[in-house]
């Protein structure tokens, strides 16, 4: 296993104003991505470092509750969504392809917390 934790989605309410202010907090520029109807804010990363990035959420804003967390599932994405309802959890968003970065799924853990599983291939 390479990472536990993957990635980081980090909702915000205006992207250019987010990406200048992580941009100055990093010390290193956010990059401008997205594609047809969407748009974020890359972190910056290296080769295959754990990463995240910033973005506008219709239904994400950002609160005291946290970014969304993604846990390392890869190879194994349906085993570990089996595994979150097998052991009380709750998935509130199904396996879904997110453009080129591969799959998720979104889930409530036991204690209440929203994480996501994400594997590069289905």
């Amino acid at each position: 296993m390479q990472n536990t934790i993957c990635w980081t989605d980090i909702p915000v309410l205006d992207l250019d104003r987010a990406i200048a202010f992580y941009s100055a907090v990093l010390g290193a520029e956010v990059i401008k991505e997205g594609g047809p109807g969407f748009s974020f804010g890359l972190l910056p990363h290296g080769d295959n470092n754990v990463s995240g990035c910033l973005y506008v959420g219709e239904n994400d804003k950002p609160s005291a509750t946290g970014p969304l967390l993604y846990l390392n599932a890869a190879g194994r994405l349906d085993d570990a969504i089996a595994a979150v309802t097998a052991h009380g959890g709750v998935v509130v968003q199904e396996k879904t392809k997110i453009g080129p970065h591969g799959f998720r799924a979104v889930f409530l853990d036991t204690e209440g917390n929203r994480l996501a599983l994400h594997s590069p291939t289905e």
